[in-house]
């Protein structure tokens, strides 16, 4: 476990960031970078003694931001709904350059990347490894997305050896909890009597990890960090359908999932990825897929 480091958590107001910032937070100097648009959240972080730090990681001007952190854990991420690629490619990838140059004298940077920059492969099945083929992906809610986080994972592989700076990249496949991701975006749907839409064609398999996982594979992760940067895959060890998860969410809540299927060029149903290297690093998960998302279903149904 981290303990008494001071670490800089950017994207500290996500879905993903929030939770472990509060974990980490509980034995460290935690510092949270945001543009900080939901003053609740700001508010929260800071009462669980998380530093703050409003922030447009994009900026040249990084202020008065400390640059002797002992750890950075960059989770901030820009998903523009247009087909604007320089602005995405700008706010994904050149921030990321930044971020790095500014806290050049850290021990180690784990950078979030996603699944989304494998090339799509005709097998629904296939799990995803690390040295599979990249590219052409297209995700329906942002179509620049995965272009510009392949662009990210360039810059950051750049910049870790231009600053010898050791560098885990981890592409996140569907993270979820308590504080969303997709599941809990389907469960909401569900709940609310709203179809589902997924893309493609059934079957949809994804590798969900918890954020309790996540939270106590960060400091593995960054322990694993190394110049050149190390790639591997931050997701679950069980392979489960979108479908499946949505037929638990109606059985909690005495409803027919409504699932949509919406072809989209570029893309393709679901998307798993292999654990295996991950595993080595980090030991295998301790939350269940079915544990996991029932966990909400639970606390709704009450």
């Amino acid at each position: 476990m981290l303990s008494d480091k001071k670490i800089l958590i950017t994207g500290v107001t996500g879905q993903i960031g929030f939770p472990i910032a509060n974990f980490l937070a509980k034995n460290n100097e935690v510092w949270g970078v945001a543009r900080f648009t939901n003053d609740r959240k700001k508010q929260f972080l800071e009462e669980s003694n998380i530093q703050t730090f409003p922030l447009d990681l994009n900026s040249q001007d990084y202020g008065k931001l400390p640059d002797d952190f002992d750890h950075v854990i960059h989770f901030a991420i820009f998903q523009g709904q247009k087909n604007d690629y320089d602005l995405a490619i700008s706010n994904n990838a050149e921030a990321t350059g930044l971020l790095m140059s500014h806290c050049r004298d850290a021990k180690s940077v784990l950078i979030a990347s996603t699944n989304s920059v494998y090339k799509p492969c005709a097998d629904p099945w296939q799990k995803y490894k690390e040295t599979d083929p990249l590219g052409d992906s297209t995700v329906t809610h942002s179509p620049t997305y995965g272009v510009s986080k392949l662009s990210q994972e360039a810059v950051a592989r750049t910049m870790c050896r231009v600053l010898d700076l050791p560098t885990t990249i981890a592409r996140i496949n569907v993270s979820y909890g308590d504080n969303g991701g997709l599941p809990k975006y389907h469960f909401d749907l569900i709940a609310d009597d709203k179809p589902v839409t997924l893309r493609d064609s059934p079957p949809s398999p994804y590798s969900p990890i918890h954020e309790i996982d996540m939270a106590n594979q960060v400091f593995p992760l960054l322990e694993a960090a190394s110049v050149p940067s190390t790639i591997v895959n931050w997701c679950g060890d069980e392979v489960v359908t979108a479908e499946d998860w949505c037929a638990l969410f109606g059985s909690h809540l005495n409803k027919t999932p409504q699932l949509i299927y919406e072809a989209v060029s570029g893309s393709q149903s679901g998307g798993a990825a292999d654990p295996s290297l991950r595993k080595s690093i980090t030991g295998p998960c301790s939350v269940s897929w079915v544990d996991g998302m029932s966990s909400f279903t639970q606390s709704h149904v009450k």
